[in-house]
């Protein structure tokens, strides 16, 4: 493997279709594409400064590198990259890729990032911005603190455990979501999604888990969070109280309490949905 120690490369696609290199602190300066459609790449203390910095590329080890503002939509169509260590500043930053492990990372800005990709593990990371990881499929997420609305919009076979999530809309759209042991807040949670899990997690949201097709809470904690329920189908196991439900399409919710119960014959079977209480309403 060729070496290279702290070279400053500049101009478009400065290493293109590069091949079995070992990058020690360069510096990718102005230039777009400076790394397209490389394989076999090792990247050590690395900045990159410009735009589309790893397009179309494979089998990408990078260690405590930084992604600056600059660097925009900088990793699309890559194929197993491992990125550790780092700060990743700019937007848009994975697109239609194939195989990404994060860990120890942060994302101050990670506006529609993570779109489309899949075969993804998230591990300690730090993300802030809209619409994260639309479209994604196949994620496992352990220590993900993400702020930012909109997020895992449409997203398929997902695990989240150990995190907190600050997000409005989030889990939108989304199939066969599991989340664990984690902070869940932000208004409209979980609509149109189906088999949506939540384990021992705390949530607030106004109007959420509504539209949902087989929704699972066990063991959950529901704060500030009021017209749950609509046109849900639900097992909920809850501890505590519930401020308000309102039309579920059926299932069994059990709670200590509910503050305000809303079942309109009208719009669904009340027949069709069991409510346990452990405390009188």
């Amino acid at each position: 493997m060729e070496k290279s120690v702290r070279q400053v490369y500049t101009g478009e696609r400065a290493l293109f279709h590069a091949r079995d290199m070992h990058l020690v602190e360069p510096t990718f300066a102005d230039g777009e594409s400076p790394l397209k459609e490389s394989k076999n790449i090792v990247l050590e203390n690395g900045i990159f400064r410009w735009k589309y910095p790893l397009w179309y590329s494979e089998d990408i080890k990078a260690t405590g590198c930084n992604l600056f503002n600059t660097a925009r939509a900088g990793i699309w169509y890559t194929r197993n990259i491992t990125f550790t260590d780092g700060v990743i500043e700019a937007p848009k930053t994975f697109r239609r890729s194939d195989g990404i492990y994060l860990e120890n990372v942060a994302m101050p800005n990670a506006s529609e990032t993570l779109w489309n990709c899949k075969n993804v593990t998230l591990k300690n990371v730090t993300a802030n911005g809209a619409y994260f990881a639309m479209n994604c499929r196949n994620v496992d997420c352990d220590g993900l603190t993400l702020t930012g609305d909109y997020s895992f919009d449409g997203a398929e076979n997902v695990t989240v455990g150990n995190s907190k999530i600050l997000s409005k809309d989030s889990f939108w759209n989304s199939k066969n979501v599991t989340v664990r042991d984690s902070f869940v807040s932000g208004e409209y949670l979980g609509w149109n999604a189906e088999n949506l899990t939540l384990i021992n997690c705390t949530i607030e949201s106004l109007q959420g888990f509504c539209y949902i097709k087989n929704l699972r809470l066990v063991n959950c904690r529901l704060i500030n969070t009021t017209l749950a329920f609509e046109y849900c189908t639900v097992e909920a196991d809850i501890s505590g109280k519930v401020d308000s439900v309102l039309n579920p399409s059926g299932g069994r919710i059990k709670a200590d309490y509910i503050g305000e119960l809303i079942i309109e014959p009208d719009r669904v079977d009340p027949s069709k949905t069991v409510i346990v209480l452990k405390e009188a309403a």
